[in-house]
């Protein structure tokens, strides 16, 4: 067989030269693949080559033409834009929506009230320190005067009243109730922000109603309650006291700063101002009588399952646990915080 030279000019490669990419982006292809794969498609479907071969040519114009390079970015980019403003008309204002505040609302931040549950005790102050290091705050003072046991912790709560917002005679009641029951009880862990909690909810400090918190620690007027006689969401409760400490002969009424019942008050009372007298409207004896309840049946307040047993011991509502929570809080930050 004999095998002849290729004439000068004539491939001897079946298959197209090589074409730069650059003639490609200018749309100019070899006459040999367009007649090539047009003759294929037309051998193998007749009836659909045609279009096929009409839309290949249209992108292949298409795509030569200067704006092309740009369609796709412009596409994608289109596609974001649309992404993105369906996601700020859904997403954004529903992020953007506040969140209820028990504290502003009057509900309470916990339990079925539809606020984030509470995971710890809570926040606590700085402990009290009395203006005199060896002063005991079992101090009692000499018979015929007016000073509280409760009066060496004036520099403490003086510089914490203003800020605050507490009485200093209430902050000083607070501090000593604590100290007392830290020598006591010390396994309660209770602290004063938790009796200064109880004392804002129950008489803003003894302070409610135009009652005024004298020097003393005796509330002027006495605080006195609404009749417990089931009516408006309040339990029923009758007399126990003859009418005694709350003044009512048919029903019982919580009484002074703490608002304790007569009962209760008969029970735990305490004399923390040595003066010879339990009196449930001084806040002296009235902080050191509620910190003697909270701290019953082996409490410790550090937990908040023992926290929130000795809350709901005071008062049965589950707002009430929850105001008393935020306002011991609220001053166990603030303090800390200063």
């Amino acid at each position: 067989m004999e095998i002849l030279a290729p004439e000068p000019g004539q491939s001897t490669d079946p298959k197209p030269p090589h074409q730069p990419r650059h003639a490609a982006e200018e749309g100019r292809r070899p006459s040999w693949f367009q007649s090539r794969r047009a003759a294929d498609v037309l051998e193998a479907r007749p009836e659909k080559s045609a279009r096929a071969v009409a839309r290949r040519e249209w992108f292949d114009r298409v795509r030569t033409r200067p704006g092309f390079r740009f369609l796709l970015p412009g596409v994608l980019l289109l596609v974001l834009l649309t992404a993105a403003g369906m996601a700020g008309r859904y997403v954004v204002p529903a992020a953007a929506k506040p969140r209820v505040d028990a504290s502003a609302s009057g509900a309470a931040p916990g339990g079925t009230n539809g606020v984030p549950p509470m995971t710890g005790a809570p926040e606590t102050g700085e402990a009290p320190r009395p203006d005199n290091p060896s002063a005991s705050p079992t101090f009692s003072p000499p018979a015929g005067t007016r000073q509280r046991p409760a009066d060496v912790y004036g520099a403490w709560a003086g510089t914490r009243s203003v800020r605050l917002n507490i009485p200093v005679v209430a902050l000083q009641a607070y501090g000593y109730a604590e100290a007392v029951t830290a020598r006591s009880t010390p396994k309660c862990h209770l602290t004063w922000t938790t009796l200064a909690g109880i004392g804002k909810i129950e008489s803003d400090h003894g302070q409610t109603n135009g009652s005024v918190l004298q020097d003393d620690g005796r509330s002027v007027p006495p605080i006195v309650g609404p009749p417990l006689d089931g009516q408006n969401g309040r339990q029923s409760v009758a007399d126990t006291d003859q009418g005694a400490l709350d003044t009512d002969r048919t029903w019982d009424r919580a009484v002074g700063p703490m608002q304790f019942l007569p009962a209760t008050w008969k029970q735990y009372g305490l004399d923390a101002d040595a003066d010879g007298v339990i009196d449930i409207n001084d806040i002296d004896d009235a902080a050191l009588t509620a910190a003697a309840f909270l701290c019953d049946n082996g409490r410790d307040l550090a937990t908040l399952a023992g926290w929130n047993a000795a809350i709901h011991a005071y008062n049965v509502p589950e707002e009430y646990r929850a105001a008393v929570f935020n306002a011991t809080n609220d001053y166990g930050r603030k303090d800390r915080q200063s």
